[in-house]
């Protein structure tokens, strides 16, 4: 129903497989590093490829003797060199799956920003609780990662009420990746309607559980499917 009735195909699922934040109990800033196979043919195939990145990288970890005790959402959460080596870890992990990075399978993120901000900064608050950085570091941030990573989407990559922050990162960045609003608009239409307005974010990801009715939740789609 939600796909409408002339949906034909499943997403590429993102595959949770690495933890950090708020949701591991270890020394990485970021929330979620996933895996995206946007190479596969079929869904099918995107999960097996998902499955067997995410064995190889549990392998990975072990060969270098990092922990792979798993975080909240069930990724794996050792302590690292830097929020970097995690990105780093799991494209060795893609390679030595038999994939290549940047075309089979793309790195997703989410940083959950949110959890970063102190006194109107951003803080990184395990590895760097030191440093404030303003919105136009982040922007800076991320554009590097996209640079240096073969980066397909970025969930909550500034605060949720950083809406110049938003704009800024979706005119430095929003032509080359996916950048999800979760924290952002919440699956709000006023919130929705207003990153729009703005420029903020080029995607939304739907819960119903944040809006609380599946009318509400149907007009954020609707919203979303009418602004492109």
């Amino acid at each position: 129903h939600l796909g409408r009735a002339t949906a034909r195909t499943l997403p590429v699922p993102l595959m949770n497989i690495l933890n950090g934040g708020e949701h591991a109990d270890n020394n990485v800033d970021m929330q979620e590093f996933m895996i995206a196979p946007a190479g596969a043919d079929s869904f099918s195939e995107a999960l097996r490829t998902g499955a067997e990145v995410f064995h190889t990288l549990e392998s990975v970890l072990q060969d270098r003797d990092y922990s792979t005790a798993v975080g909240d959402e069930g990724g794996f959460a050792p302590d690292l060199g830097s929020n970097e080596e995690a990105v780093e870890l799991i494209l060795d992990a893609i390679e030595k799956a038999g994939y290549t990075a940047g075309s089979d399978v793309f790195v997703a993120l989410d940083p959950a920003a949110a959890e970063m901000v102190e006194d109107e900064a951003y803080v990184f608050w395990k590895s760097d609780p030191d440093t404030e950085r303003s919105s136009e570091d982040m922007v800076e941030y991320w554009a590097e990662w996209v640079d240096r990573y073969p980066i397909l989407s970025i969930e909550d990559a500034m605060d949720e009420d950083d809406w110049d922050g938003w704009a800024m990162l979706t005119d430095a960045i929003g032509d080359e990746v996916q950048l999800v609003g979760d924290d952002l608009f919440v699956t709000n239409t006023k919130r929705l309607t207003r990153g729009v307005e703005e420029g903020c974010g080029n995607s939304i990801l739907i819960k119903p559980n944040q809006i609380g009715t599946l009318t509400e939740t149907l007009n954020a789609i609707e919203t979303a499917h009418t602004h492109g």
